[in-house]
């Protein structure tokens, strides 16, 4: 770890978190994910780096009605340190765009290759086995039930996922898969979303009333 990346993680160290699902660990993964990605891909790993570990640097409920916009407010605080420890200024706007663009409440395209990097990294960690883990512990922190118990997967009835924690895969999870960019990102999701169908089997298996 260089000494940015040192001082990085202090920063975050020192950062409130949302919630358990968007602690340092979920910071160290996005950011071992985002730096592979950016290998494969030939991205600018001086961009790709600070972004992936600042991108949650503001901490914003994802019930809370300014969710929308966190990834603003989480890019004007890292610009502001990052200009603090004198990382280099040439970088600074690629790194504030990829903060920004990284959040699906913010509906921001991503339009540049580090930036596409790092949303992919952040929405990786919403997949697979850390994805199923990541998505209950959030539907405990906001008191979501975690299933409709008359039609659990939403096949006559339109999800709810501020009600029903298992409604997020169809509001949001089950989609990650298609709104990858890099093609190293593409293959691993599909991997991952292949193990959250079979999650959702199981689960209709255990609590089927046949």
């Amino acid at each position: 770890m260089n000494k940015f990346e040192a001082a990085f993680k202090e920063f975050m160290l020192d950062t409130p978190f949302a919630d358990t699902a968007h602690d340092l660990s979920h910071i160290q993964r996005v950011v071992k994910t985002a730096k592979q990605l950016a290998i494969e891909e030939g991205a600018d790993l001086d961009v790709v780096v600070p972004a992936a570990w600042l991108h949650d640097c503001v901490a914003v409920a994802k019930n809370h009605p300014d969710r929308a916009f966190a990834s603003k407010m989480a890019a004007d605080k890292a610009e502001r340190f990052l200009i603090e420890i004198g990382y280099p200024e040439d970088k600074l706007e690629g790194i504030y765009h990829a903060i920004v663009a990284h959040s699906f409440s913010a509906n921001v395209p991503p339009t540049t290759l580090e930036a596409q990097i790092v949303q992919d990294a952040d929405r990786m960690d919403a997949l697979g086995a850390i994805g199923v883990s990541r998505c209950m512990k959030v539907g405990g922190a906001i008191a979501r039930h975690l299933y409709h118990t008359e039609d659990p997967f939403c096949e006559k009835r339109e999800p709810d996922d501020k009600s029903y924690t298992i409604d997020h895969f169809f509001v949001k999870l089950l989609h990650i898969e298609s709104q990858m960019h890099t093609e190293a990102a593409k293959k691993e999701a599909q991997r991952r979303t292949e193990f959250m169908q079979l999650f959702l089997r199981e689960l209709g298996r255990e609590i089927s009333n046949d």
